[in-house]
């Protein structure tokens, strides 16, 4: 079994930096994908950026702003996040796959994300 346990978030002024920090415990070694998710309120969940099997990918609305990295020494997977903008406020929850493809079986509880204009 795997935990994951988000950190980091906080109130931030738009073109603001912050960097969160996803946790891993257990067998994390088999964790092939990660990735990070948010959702904003009254919006469906949305992928922001997933890095597998050493590529990374991200949402067109990040792209060139948000950062994702993952340290397999300490378990940690990290989103920076620079130039915020107001529309990035959400919760952000970190998910973790021991597949290439399909659902996510490993969710964190998530961290508010509030950006100020």
């Amino acid at each position: 079994q795997v935990q994951l346990v988000e950190s980091g978030g906080g109130l931030i002024q738009a073109g603001g930096s912050l960097s969160l920090s996803c946790a891993a415990s257990g067998r994390t070694s088999s964790l092939y994908r990660m990735a990070w998710f948010r959702q904003a309120p009254g919006k469906e969940r949305e992928l922001v950026t997933i890095t597998s099997g050493g590529s990374t990918n991200y949402a067109d609305s990040v792209k060139g702003r948000f950062t994702i990295s993952r340290d397999n020494g300490k378990d940690t997977v990290y989103l920076q996040m620079n130039s915020l903008k107001p529309e990035d406020a959400a919760v952000y929850y970190c998910a973790g796959s021991r597949f290439m493809g399909g659902s996510y079986e490993y969710w964190g509880q998530g961290t508010q994300v509030t950006v100020s204009s």
